[in-house]
Formats: C-alpha cells, structure tokens, sequence
C-alpha cells in the first residue's frame, strides 16, 4: 500500500509540482539530494564548491510554485557551509522551517522530525552532535526533554522515505486540494434527477474521512454521473443505461470505470461513439472491469491526458 502511494505521489509531483513542465523525482533521493542550486562539497585535500547550475529545481521551488510564498529566511540560491558539521545543521534548521511552515498552513506532520529528511550520513553526525550535547552538564537540562531518535541505517532509510512522502502529500492536501472550487458545479443542481439524490455535506466536520474540498470532488463526480449516465450509455453494446448511484468514496465506488468515463464524457462527449459505447455497464467479472478500464485509460491518451495511470 505504502508502495503504491508512493509511486502515485511521485507521479503527479513529477507532472504537476514544478512551474516549467515535468521534472522527474525520486523519493527520498532527489529531494534530500537538491536542497540548494550551488552545492558545497569538501574533501580531505581541498575544498571546492560544485555548481549544480541554475536548471535544479529544488523542494523550495516546488513549494514556491505551489503555494506563491517562499519560507522565511530560505532561497534556494543560497549556498551551504563548506563544514560538514555546520552544513549539516544548516540543512536541519532549513527542514525545521520548512515543517513549521506547511504546520502553519494546516498540514498534519506530527510524527516527521526534521532529521528525518536529512541524507543518510547527515542523519549519522546529526546524532553525533546530538549525543555529544547530551553529555554536556551545561546543556542537560535544556535537552531533557527532548527525543533522540537513534535509528539504524536501513530502518532510517525506511523512516526517511516515509517522511518525503508524508510531507509531499500534506503539500498536496493544503496548496493543491483547497482548489477544487463547488462555485463551477453548482448550476447542475437544477436538474430534476439530481434534486432526488442525496447530497454530500460539505462542512468541516461532516466526515472524518474526506476535507471539504475532497467532499467538492465527490459532488462534482455525482452530478456529471447522473447527468451523462443515460447518454453516454443509451446506445451501449454491452448492456443497458447504468442504475443510479451515489458516489461516496474514491475507491470502491471508482472500480468500474463508469463514474471516471461519465466525467470524461463531459468534457470530450466524442469519446462516447469511439470508446465509451464499448464498455459494460454492469460488470460483474474481473475481466470486464479490466475491459472497461482499458478503454478508459485509452480514452485518456486519445485526448492526451498522460498522467501515467496503469489499467
């Protein structure tokens, strides 16, 4: 499931989380790896700053392009300590900002410590310092209460990946779902089939599942359903005109194909004679839930729409 999820976040954040096009991300590497445009690096012998050239988009970029701000006291131009140590508590506090921020915004992230989203070996001297401050009589009081989480390498690794992905899908869920707009939907509420049917409540505290905006999407996918369904399918080959139904979930109730095909009905009604007139309006076996979702996932590339969604 973690898999899954994780493979869906990168997807659309390559797509869709930066403002000149596509730009492909690996979680945790990219992220972790890219936190500035001019990189400082050392070696034993030497010091010499690597410029990793202006075309590097960072996590500050992305967020940027989300959201319109920049974090306090943040700029992705901004070079690094050329000390280990110094570079690592540098990127510490930018991470520490960086979650303050998106909590401020309204993102849920109370179990993502900023060292978390530190690389590996920063992770390692990150804990150094720590343990090395804890010993100090002077400072034991001050970190008293503070938790260290000392974990091993794969295990943090494990840690780390779900972090970047808890912290890109709380960036989604307060820049990118506040959104969905109901002011475009609401002139379908006229139609006499959709007075009948039941309505999805959209204050705050009417589900402990769905945002508001969330529960905006399910009416907006109610009302093209119940509006289309009985001409997208009224010359079907494989069945009659679908039942009614009320959609109240992003799961189960999207399985088939036909709530999907009914929105892009809506918007591209010549796909309905080339590829949704195919489909089974009842599908009862996996094979033509299959068949249905081939064809919409054909539709979508026929109109271009190639957000890499997999049968």
């Amino acid at each position: 499931f973690f898999q899954k999820t994780l493979t869906a976040v990168k997807n659309w954040f390559t797509l869709f989380g930066w403002s000149k096009g596509q730009n492909p991300i690996s979680i945790p590497y990219s992220l972790r790896r890219d936190v500035c445009k001019v990189q400082m690096t050392s070696s034993q012998e030497t010091g010499f700053k690597q410029n990793l050239g202006k075309d590097t988009k960072t996590v500050y970029d992305m967020l940027f392009h989300l959201s319109g701000q920049l974090l306090p006291g943040i700029t992705s131009s901004k070079s690094l300590p050329l000390d280990p140590v110094e570079r690592m508590l540098q990127l510490h506090w930018q991470h520490s900002i960086l979650l303050a921020f998106l909590k401020s915004r309204g993102a849920c992230l109370p179990h993502v410590m900023p060292e978390f989203l530190l690389e590996p070996d920063d992770y390692k001297k990150w804990i150094k310092v720590q343990t090395v401050l804890k010993v100090d009589v002077k400072n034991s009081e001050i970190l008293s209460n503070k938790h260290l989480f000392v974990l091993e390498d794969s295990i943090f690794e494990t840690m780390s990946k779900r972090a970047w992905t808890d912290v890109l899908l709380q960036i989604y869920k307060v820049f990118v779902l506040p959104r969905a707009s109901s002011s475009n939907i609401t002139d379908l509420f006229s139609l006499e089939s959709l007075q009948k049917m039941p309505r999805i409540k959209t204050e705050p505290l009417s589900s402990n599942i769905y945002s508001p905006y969330e529960r905006t999407i399910l009416t907006w996918l109610n009302k093209h359903y119940e509006k289309n369904r009985k001409t997208v399918w009224k010359d079907c080959q494989k069945g009659e005109v679908p039942p009614m139904r009320w959609i109240v979930n992003f799961d189960q109730d999207l399985l088939d194909g036909l709530v999907l095909a009914a929105q892009l009905a809506a918007y591209c009604p010549y796909l309905i004679a080339t590829h949704f007139v195919r489909m089974y309006t009842n599908p009862r076996t996996p094979e033509q839930f299959l068949h249905n979702c081939l064809i919409l996932v054909n539709a979508m590339h026929a109109v271009s729409l190639a957000i890499d969604i997999k049968v």
